[in-house]
């Protein structure tokens, strides 16, 4: 289950989508989120998966590496679902004793669970294709006109950095614990829901104290290092837009045209 996660890890490959600027591929994923929540028709939503297949296509990161991602928010899924489906008002096709579905609400939980698959497998191009190093640097150039507001700009790029980067490395940590638990007889899987979340109890209290051991290792470590962030740090390998980024930008826009244009043509 754990394994299944891929939200944070960076698959390794040559492609076009890897080799894109970190800006292009954050600005990409914020306006593909936002395409989402303005398409609201079948017509819109093909457009949609048509755009993320190509981009899937070009990144040359196997489908089923993150399709194996979204076991991990089945059951958000699943409950999002079934309250679009139970308890959206409109002409009722079915009634199971006190619930009724409606044609709205098969219409309104479709599209959700259409728009959350399509929102978690276009995030996860993003981090599969970006290493944490260059999804740091783009995202404080993106965000560097805050700076103009006192916003520490930097700070919270390298925390959302290092966030990503620790994903892995903790879910292999929770892995382990798990294996040396069940080797001890401890059960994870029977028992009730009530059960299962106490039981994970003896699993969280390593987990947490491994996690702030590792945070104050890594404090020290850049500490011991000198390390200071700010506007005039340097980079080894400054951002430069590049021909095919341009490119990107226009695919993208031409993407968001399209999308305004069916949603308003078919509302």
């Amino acid at each position: 289950m754990l394994r299944d996660i891929t939200l944070g890890q960076y698959y390794q490959t040559d492609s076009v989508i890897h080799r894109l600027d970190p800006r292009v591929k954050l600005t990409a994923t914020v306006c593909y989120i936002i395409s989402l929540f303005i398409v609201d028709n079948i017509a819109g939503y093909l457009i949609a998966g048509l755009f993320l297949a190509m981009i899937i296509r070009l990144s040359k990161v196997p489908l089923k590496f993150m399709v194996r991602g979204m076991k991990s928010i089945l059951f958000l899924l699943v409950i999002a679902v079934v309250f679009n489906l139970f308890l959206t008002p409109g002409e009722v096709v079915l009634t199971f004793w006190k619930l009724k579905i409606t044609r709205e609400g098969i219409r309104l939980a479709c599209f959700m669970a259409i728009r959350l698959v399509f929102l978690i497998i276009g995030s996860s191009v993003m981090t599969l294709t970006t290493t944490p190093n260059n999804l740091t640097d783009g995202m404080e150039k993106l965000l560097g006109p805050l700076r103009h507001l006192k916003v520490p700009v930097h700070e919270i790029s390298m925390m959302m950095s290092i966030a990503l980067r620790f994903i892995p490395i903790l879910l292999e940590e929770t892995d382990k614990i798990m294996k040396a638990q069940i080797a001890r007889g401890a059960d994870f899987e029977s028992g009730n829901l009530l059960k299962k979340a106490k039981s994970l109890v003896p699993l969280l209290v390593p987990l947490f104290i491994s996690a702030f051991r590792r945070a104050n290792d890594l404090a020290m470590a850049m500490e011991a290092r000198c390390y200071r962030g700010g506007e005039h740090r340097t980079k080894m390998k400054p951002l430069i837009y590049q021909k095919r980024d341009r490119m990107a930008y226009g695919v993208l826009a031409l993407y968001l045209a399209v999308c305004v244009a069916v949603g308003r043509i078919l509302l």
